[in-house]
């Protein structure tokens, strides 16, 4: 018998007794693997998450977590062959292995990025700004992110045992939540394996990452209220989920990728000929053929004007003719087998289904022409492409998970956007056009009904990374059939996983909790200049008040002619006058934040390397010729970088005039050495 797979649970291996039912290699139909469940304590799993993985997680800040991942990327990526090895098991060629396998890897090394430049180096995130509660300031309201005690459950699809994994992983463990892993049956021996290198590499704390291989039944039954599932799959599975009373009453949070009939609209402005009509070809035969077109980001629907449908399917079926079908580990084939056989089966019913109103136009869905390898025993289809009108009603009803397409025509760009809404709810759509009006009339009418879409013409071509292409920092969900969940999207995925909480309390203590000086609370100035002091010397709310310093009419002068902003109300007195903002001569915005520089800055070599920038600045009261301003700098942010010997520190600047009136607001965005 064949190894039996295993799963990772509670902080061991564990082998099921039975002998499992057989998973089979895909090109070959040989067996690979054997799979069960029975015996796994799945209570046993979940508890472990919550009182070992999750503390582990969230003693750690976001930074410390993102450095992780990183080093976990890293890890992966150093030994690969014997990854692409097995993957040819599954059906993939290559190629297909590379936006798995390789795919999942650049999204490990995507999130650990963000998560050291859009999220704090600590565990709680601000979200927006402060909201004023009284009227007096000291009532305040501040929305924050915080991570939640529960578990992340993923329970994913076949088509992408690599790389489905780990676009899940990397956002729950940067909110700080364990992940338990449910693969798909047909390939989990490949996430099996990814696993078991995760697991040895030592690298994420133990009880972060637990796998189990077989059935899920009984799990949802051990969730409760501060848990999440993560389903890609099917919708009717999909509904069996929502059902379930633990997701309907007991508050366990549910995000849905499901079916998705994508579409790609080409513009009514593109002829035979122009390079946006290749680029629509090379797209949908790409889509096609790509993982033999299991992915849920496939193009199924081809909407294309009714002037050149003719054209437009010669072309699409003179490219399929050159695609070649077998072994996905000969180099000379271009697309490789269905996971297997049963699928093979489904996407054949499927065809039949669409043929009632649809005509096919290239290929055969019982015959192909193999390059070594066996059409008896391995789960191979030819590319089908199909024809239908525009009121054909199952192209947009039926989805053929596998490489099959529909070219549909329509006569005017209002028509086209009603057939793309026809699918009741897309992953993504993409519209190919050099016809500006076209794009904002065209997205604008189809976004309702699509998670992304993709504009695609010859200014963007060769840098876009196509049609079918999930990204790191873009949100990857849809509307409607497709599911309704998000997933990816940057730190937007990572938010997904935590709870936002409006915390309403005084300055002082929205300081205390949050980490972050607020406007309002306590100030601490000393004899020692908050500039002379290091990183690990610096608190929250360290300040320094200016002495004054009068603008004059010399100083205003010499900036307008020293820089050349010689705008008018600088310089032309009468002008200036005229102006119901000013009512005269103002100095510039920026030269009242250059002299505010001046007046706090401790000018000798110390612990602060450099200035890094300005952000939210904002000038709010004229200062004329014959004011006094004054500056106050406070401590408002510290973060240390984990791999320099400085971090970053963030000052609350507000410079106010002779009356106490504020003139200008910002922070002031430092590099301060550790010591």
């Amino acid at each position: 018998m064949t190894a039996l797979l295993e799963s990772y649970a509670a902080g061991r291996w564990f082998r099921a007794q039975a002998d499992g039912e057989p998973l089979l290699d895909a090109v070959t139909g040989e067996e690979v693997a054997r799979l069960t469940s029975e015996g796994l304590d799945l209570r046993q799993m979940t508890d472990h998450a919550r009182r070992v993985g999750g503390p582990a997680i969230r003693e750690l800040t976001f930074h410390q977590r993102a450095v992780l991942i990183k080093e976990l990327a890293k890890h992966l990526s150093a030994d690969k062959d014997s990854l692409y090895e097995l993957s040819y098991r599954t059906g993939a060629t290559k190629r297909d292995s590379l936006v798995d396998i390789d795919g999942g890897f650049g999204t490990l090394f995507s999130f650990a990025s963000k998560g050291v430049r859009e999220l704090p180096n600590d565990t709680v995130v601000l979200d927006g700004g402060l909201e004023r509660l009284g009227r007096e300031g000291t009532f305040l309201g501040q929305h924050i992110y915080t991570s939640r005690p529960g578990v992340a459950v993923q329970i994913n699809a076949f088509n992408f045992p690599v790389w489905g994994m780990l676009e899940k992983l990397a956002p729950a463990f940067l909110a700080g939540l364990p992940s338990i892993v449910k693969p798909a049956s047909q390939t989990a021996y490949l996430t099996e394996a990814v696993v078991r290198r995760i697991i040895s590499s030592g690298i994420l704390p133990e009880g972060s990452l637990q796998l189990l291989s077989g059935s899920p039944r009984g799990l949802l039954d051990v969730l409760d209220e501060q848990d999440s599932v993560a389903f890609t799959g099917s919708a009717h599975t999909a509904g069996i989920l929502r059902n379930h009373p633990n997701v309907q009453h007991g508050g366990v949070r549910l995000q849905v990728e499901a079916d998705s009939l994508n579409c790609s609209i080409l513009g009514p402005d593109v002829r035979p000929g122009d390079p946006e009509f290749d680029l629509f070809v090379k797209g949908v035969v790409s889509e096609m053929t790509v993982k033999a077109g299991q992915k849920c980001t496939a193009i199924r629907r081809a909407i294309v004007p009714e002037a050149i449908g003719d054209t437009v399917v010669e072309a699409i079926a003179a490219r399929l003719a050159k695609i070649t079908v077998g072994n996905p580990a000969d180099e000379n084939v271009r697309m490789g087998a269905l996971a297997s056989l049963g699928q093979r089966d489904e996407v054949r019913k499927a065809v039949e289904s669409l043929r009632n109103s649809a005509e096919i136009v290239f290929g055969d869905p019982t015959e192909v022409k193999l390059i070594d390898a066996d059409a008896e025993r391995g789960a191979f289809l030819s590319p089908v492409l199909l024809r239908a009108g525009a009121d054909a009603p199952e192209p947009h009803d039926v989805e053929p998970f596998g490489p099959v397409s529909t070219v549909i025509t329509y006569r005017t760009t209002a028509q086209a956007i009603e057939l793309a809404a026809r699918g009741k709810g897309s992953l993504v759509g993409s519209l190919v056009t050099h016809d500006p009006a076209v794009a904002r009339q065209v997205v604008l009418g189809v976004a309702p009904w699509h998670g992304r879409i993709l504009v695609l013409d010859r200014d963007d071509a060769a840098e876009s990374t196509g049609h079918g292409s999930p990204l790191p920092m873009l949100v990857h969900g849809g509307p409607g059939r497709a599911g309704g969940g998000e997933e990816l999207g940057g730190v937007r995925g990572v938010l997904h996983h935590m709870q936002r909480t409006a915390v309403q309390a005084s300055p002082d203590m929205l300081t205390a909790i949050t980490g972050r000086w607020t406007t309002g609370s306590k100030r601490v100035v000393d004899e020692v200049h908050p500039f002379r002091k290091s990183l690990a010397e610096l608190k929250i709310g360290d300040a320094v008040e200016s002495a004054p310093r009068q603008v004059t009419l010399a100083d205003i002068d010499h900036f307008a002619e020293f820089t050349g902003d010689t705008f008018y109300a600088h310089t032309d007195p009468e002008a200036a006058a005229a102006n119901p903002l000013f009512g005269g001569i103002v100095a510039h915005g920026y030269l009242v934040v250059s002299l505010a520089a001046g007046l706090f800055v401790e000018p000798n070599p110390g612990p602060v390397l450099a200035n890094f920038g300005v952000d939210g600045l904002r000038f709010l009261t004229p200062v004329k010729a014959g004011d006094t301003i004054t500056v106050t700098l406070t401590v408002k942010q510290i973060t240390p970088r984990t791999n320099a010997e400085y971090g970053e520190v963030r000052w609350d600047a507000v410079v106010t005039n002779q009356d106490g009136d504020p003139v200008a607001t910002y922070d002031v965005l430092t590099l301060v050495a550790k010591n």
